[in-house]
């Protein structure tokens, strides 16, 4: 028992030095850590201190020719001493304190306070480098500026060159271009001037001034003259020309309101004038775009004369087309309903039928009334001939639909001519084969008929009258006359087969008595 007791002291004693030393490492660990960062932040403090903002300053001292300069000066002076006097010594003491709380192992408070001290190293590094920014763009103004004028030099005689070159194109803004040019040149003379007056306030001003106004002369020079020749030339005489051909057009009935030629044209003067006249002042925003967007304009202008003209054939030739039918169909119909009542005497026509053609001239009118406004706005010259073609071929289209629907009715009316006609021919057919029938019954005298025979041309004779009765109705039923027609044929046609089965069997045995007669023997 002491033994094992022993052993379990022993074990609780090295787990307790373990965990001791397991503190230690890592207490230590962290204490490195936080010491090494604390560490970084002083030698960024030091950077900051050491910025070089005094040497450059000090370079500005020799500027100072102007008031506004001075102002500058002291005004960089000022934050300067901020920076050194202020911002740097509270941050020596916040890396104290952080310090400070480390020593007494309170972590939490040195990170706390490493926080802090990191936002007030960002902060005073971005004033110093934005002072130092300031600074320099005085002390490196000339050396950047003058590189900067040299290239826009440069610019400024390839601009210039190209200008003279072109200098007829410019007709007469030729010496408000070259104006312009000479208000540039002066501008160089000017940044020499204060360059040796060492103003650097007013020199980056300037240089951007000088640029910008090179960028706008590029577009001029690019511009300028292409803007001349559309505005003073190529454009007026399109005008014309729409113009006299508009004229001529209108003159001759052509429907061009719709276009508003005469508007546009006077919106189009007016807008050459205005772009003119901003460009007296060298002002061509938009210019070119204006003027292609016009020149666009009365180019389609003649594309849409053209179209109306070529439209107009197409028109007039299905305006004759749909005339001619109309009259002729309107002839029918008239000539149709004057005697409407004479075929519904002759033939019994359905309500259908007599709906329909009621219904086809209600139609028939309301397509006259539509061509007749169509012919108005024609006359009125209110519509282009591009909307009446789509009109007139609505019309013609609705015309074929209704010149189906009346031959429809009319081939219904005509097949029941055509079947009467026919009645009455196979009437006069059904007679002659009945009365060959009978005549050829009448060259053989039989000595005996069937009475079947007589009952069979009693009902044949009886068909051939109710045809009669059915063609002397008025008006007439085409299909109960087509029935009694049918009828009557297959009745006769019985008859004259039946007559000559008849003869046939009366020869046979007539020609049998005879042979038997002729080999009968004499005893």
């Amino acid at each position: 028992m002491d033994g094992v007791a022993l052993t379990i002291i022993t074990l609780v004693v090295v787990a307790i030095i373990l965990i001791v030393v397991v503190l230690n490492v890592i207490q230590s660990s962290k204490n490195k850590k936080m010491k090494k960062l604390i560490n970084n932040l002083e030698v960024q403090k030091n950077v900051l201190d050491s910025t070089p903002i005094i040497p450059e300053l000090s370079k500005v001292e020799s500027y100072l020719k102007s008031e506004k300069m001075e102002v500058m000066y002291n005004d960089w002076k000022e934050r300067l001493e901020n920076i050194k006097n202020n911002q740097i010594p509270k941050i020596t003491d916040m890396i104290i304190e952080a310090e400070y709380s480390l020593s007494q192992m309170d972590y939490k408070a040195t990170l706390y306070k490493i926080a802090k001290l990191e936002m007030e190293i960002y902060k005073v590094r971005t004033n110093s480098e934005f002072l130092l920014n300031e600074i320099k763009d005085i002390t490196n103004s000339e050396e950047k500026n003058r590189a900067i004028i040299t290239k826009l030099k440069a610019k400024y005689r390839e601009i210039y060159q190209k200008f003279t070159n072109e200098k007829e194109s410019y007709g007469d803004y030729e010496k408000i271009v070259f104006k312009q040019f000479e208000i540039i040149a002066k501008s160089f003379e000017k940044f020499e001037l204060i360059m040796e007056n060492n103003d650097y306030t007013e020199v980056s001003e300037l240089v951007k001034t000088i640029s910008d106004m090179l960028k706008h002369m590029e577009v001029i020079v690019s511009e300028m003259p292409s803007v001349i020749l559309l505005a003073t030339s190529i454009l007026p005489k399109k005008i014309v020309e729409i113009g006299e051909t508009y004229k001529q057009l209108s003159s001759k009935g052509f429907p061009l309101d719709y276009l508003n030629v005469e508007y546009n044209i006077d919106e189009a003067y007016k807008k050459i004038d205005d772009i003119l006249a901003r460009a007296e002042k060298l002002d061509l925003e938009d210019s070119l775009l204006e003027l292609k967007v016009l020149h666009d304009y009365f180019e389609n202008l003649f594309n849409d004369f053209e179209k109306e003209k070529v439209t107009k054939n197409v028109y007039d030739e299905a305006n004759d087309k749909l005339q001619n039918k109309l009259s002729k169909i309107n002839e029918l119909l008239t000539e149709i309903f004057s005697s409407i009542d004479d075929v519904k005497n002759l033939y019994d026509l359905s309500d259908e039928n007599i709906e329909e053609l009621n219904n086809i001239k209600k139609d028939f009118d309301s397509l006259n009334d539509d061509y007749n406004v169509l012919i108005q706005h024609t006359n009125n010259n209110t519509f282009a001939y591009s909307k009446l073609t789509k009109e007139i071929e609505n019309l013609i289209l609705r015309l074929a639909n209704l010149e189906t629907r009346l031959d429809g009715v009319l081939d219904q009316i005509g097949s029941m001519r055509e079947d009467e006609v026919r009645a009455r021919q196979q009437l006069e057919e059904i007679r002659l084969i009945l009365k060959d029938s009978k005549n050829y019954l009448r060259q053989y005298s039989l000595p005996i008929i069937p009475k079947s025979y007589f009952v069979e041309l009693s009902e044949a004779q009886s068909a051939i009258k109710e045809i009669v009765k059915e063609l002397a109705k008025k008006p007439i039923t085409i299909e109960v006359l087509n029935t009694r027609v049918d009828t009557a044929r297959d009745l006769v046609l019985k008859i004259y087969g039946r007559t000559k089965e008849m003869i046939k069997t009366a020869k046979f045995a007539e020609m049998a008595i005879v042979y038997g007669n002729r080999y009968r023997s004499n005893t």
